[in-house]
């Protein structure tokens, strides 16, 4: 018995108007149970005044009405998919391998885009090379990064989040802890890898590390053989992020299979020499904020 469902414009051949000579962002939704939050999600990509939007949804066999709440915008979703996977990062994989976009972005469910005008700003307020606004280089592979916003339940704004976005970016950055959240971070979809099956709670870190070398690397990368910029801070607030996650419900484990990724990129030595004021810094902060 197929238990698929699915829906969306790309089943009628129809995708939105697009801005010639702009880069197209494919937005991935993953969710799973989550009635009371899609649509809140959803609501937010559509108000984007970008109109260069992929929006492809990946349910995972959802039986609360989820699925119901999604039907709701099947002619404004490029396309959508509900059946059974694996987890949160085989449901990414999915949305991964339905991209056709040039950039790809995770927005999942719970989390939303800051403002409506957050992708109109990356893309359409050009500047020369070095200013602080992000110039579209169409055929290299490239990173765009930014700040998070932490959320509660009732979205209320609680404050940036613990760890900053440094000012310059690389793949070595991590070593000090996930410096940029997953859902701050558009990825070329000409570099995009699928995520490690083997990290059930944090293959997004492994993932961010992952992709940060293949930006920076000349053999992969003619920007980088250029020695253009390949990866680029947006100075700005790019979602808001709804406090108690996925990592956050799993802390224990995320924190172990962390430590594990880590380990493969930087070498034990390297890995457990930073971890000493990951953690001061991480009980530090509990201790003032009373949050992660």
């Amino acid at each position: 018995m197929n238990n698929t469902l699915q829906g969306g414009t790309r089943l009628n051949s129809q995708s939105p108007l697009k801005i010639p000579g702009l880069p197209v962002v494919t937005v991935i939704t993953v969710v799973y149970n989550c009635v009371n939050l899609i649509e809140k999600t959803i609501g937010s990509i559509l108000a984007q005044t970008y109109s260069n939007i992929e929006y492809i949804l990946v349910d995972g066999g959802s039986n609360d009405g989820t699925v119901d709440i999604i039907r709701k915008y099947d002619n404004l979703i490029s396309y959508w998919k509900s059946e059974p996977d694996r987890g949160i990062y085989d449901a990414m994989n999915k949305g991964l391998a339905l991209a056709t976009g040039d950039f790809v972005w995770f927005i999942n469910a719970g989390d939303l885009i800051y403002s409506d005008d957050v992708l109109e700003k990356i893309f359409t307020a050009r500047q020369p090379r070095g200013g602080t606004a992000v110039e579209y280089l169409p055929s290299y592979p490239i990173i765009i990064y930014g700040d998070t916003m932490i959320v509660d339940a009732d979205y209320r704004e609680v404050g940036l989040r613990r760890l900053r976005p440094p000012e310059i970016l690389t793949w070595k950055s991590f070593k000090k802890g996930m410096l940029v959240c997953h859902q701050a971070i558009l990825v070329s979809r000409a570099i995009a890898e699928p995520f490690d099956p083997q990290y059930r709670h944090s293959a997004d870190f492994d993932w961010v590390v992952r992709m940060l070398k293949k930006a920076g690397d000349p053999k992969q990368n003619k920007l980088a053989r250029a020695k253009e910029p390949t990866i680029i801070n947006t100075h700005l607030v790019l979602c808001a992020f709804l406090d108690g996650g996925h990592s956050k419900h799993n802390i224990g484990i995320s924190l172990r299979e962390r430590f594990h990724s880590m380990t493969r990129h930087y070498g034990l030595i390297t890995t457990m020499m930073h971890h000493i004021p990951i953690v001061i810094r991480f009980g530090w902060y509990y201790l003032i904020n009373k949050r992660f």
